[in-house]
């Protein structure tokens, strides 16, 4: 494996992650598909990288995203009870799911749901009706009444896919301020103010994107000085410089995870992390069936390509680390499969552990 210069740099000037955590971690599986009946629990053992068999957590239909709170005892997902929602659950000390309510979504199925860092507001993105929305959480948990639901506007040159605004993910700043949402229609990542008193959002702004990338997700890097962007239809990461003052992006560099003669039809990236560490960038890329693997420059916070792995499943819709950094696992949509990869602290690449376990069309993984 060819090792670039910035990662060498970066090994150099990056400590290696050193953080105690707890080695049994409960993971929870949002599902999509007809086999899959709901939301499923596994326990990692971050030890020796094992993951328990997958086990039906509660029976609803189509909780295509999950997200936990802070405390980690209530968990939320987009699903459908009826018609579209975003529900959440209590999650008790033996880590049963206990519905606590669920409110309509009102504007199509939602694709993405997450939490400001107070747990006092739940965000979720509308792929198919085009919007953002806002709902206001109780102390207990439980989901308050929507308080924003702004249509996006906009489309993109990619006839068949950016016809219309597509709205994918949902993320606050690192200071809680400003909410991110990356739309795959209209090549921009919005850019909302957040209401901490009245529980809500107003826009902002926003940062243009590649023409015809396709934004799908993002994350801040670990200093909160950079943000990587995921484009789903061109198979690459755009690395913006974040202005945290103002709430602005300025993009920088952009990098394929494949190179475009090898991509075949249909490929598309699907999802994008960054190493607890803050030295090392992931994405998964569909139809490659792959991870692809950046190591970060400590000076600039721009990317080199490392490798590319092989998920040992078909469709990688989603992948986490766990949070100690050593460790990769890839749900894989198509072959329902769970696979296990040890992370290399000094290159970043993922090595295959050999373990995969079975889960009905896997589709988002938190803990």
């Amino acid at each position: 494996m060819k090792i670039h210069l910035a990662l060498v740099l970066s090994i150099l000037f990056h400590p290696l992650v050193s953080t105690t955590y707890a080695s049994s971690i409960p993971v929870w599986i949002g599902t999509g598909g007809e086999d899959a009946k709901g939301i499923y629990k596994a326990t990692f053992d971050s030890k020796n990288g094992t993951l328990t068999s997958p086990v039906l957590a509660t029976e609803v239909e189509g909780p295509g995203w999950v997200t936990l709170n802070s405390k980690k005892d209530r968990l939320y997902a987009v699903c459908k009870i009826g018609e579209p929602r975003v529900a959440a659950w209590s999650i008790s000390g033996a880590g049963k799911l206990t519905l606590i309510n669920s409110q309509p979504i009102g504007d199509g199925g939602a694709a993405h749901v997450s939490l400001d860092k107070e747990d006092r507001i739940l965000f979720t993105a509308q792929y198919g009706g085009g919007s953002t929305a806002a709902f206001a959480l109780n102390k207990d948990g439980s989901i308050g009444k929507q308080t924003a639901l702004i249509e996006h506007k906009g489309s993109g040159p990619n006839e068949q896919r950016q016809k219309a605004p597509h709205p994918h993910w949902t993320g606050v700043s690192p200071d809680n301020r400003f909410l991110f949402v990356p739309d795959l229609g209209n090549d921009r990542i919005e850019i909302y103010k957040i209401d901490h008193g009245n529980q809500t959002i107003e826009h902002h702004g926003f940062g243009q994107t590649v023409s015809g990338g396709g934004p799908r997700h993002m994350k801040f890097g670990s200093d909160g000085s950079k943000v990587y962007l995921l484009n789903e239809l061109l198979l690459s990461v755009t690395v913006f410089d974040y202005d945290a003052e103002n709430g602005k992006l300025r993009p920088v560099q952009t990098i394929e995870n494949i190179p475009p003669e090898e991509i075949e039809i249909p490929s598309k990236s699907s999802e994008i992390r960054v190493h607890p560490s803050g030295r090392f960038v992931y994405a998964a890329n569909r139809g490659p069936d792959n991870i692809t693997v950046f190591a970060v420059d400590d000076i600039t916070g721009k990317l080199s390509f490392v490798e590319n792995e092989a998920i040992r499943g078909a469709w990688p819709r989603n992948f986490n680390l766990s949070p100690d950094g050593k460790w990769l696992i890839v749900a894989g949509r198509y072959s329902n499969t769970l696979s296990l990869f040890e992370i290399d602290q000094k290159t970043g690449g993922i090595i295959f552990t050999g373990r995969v376990e079975n889960c009905p069309s896997p589709i988002c993984i938190t803990h």
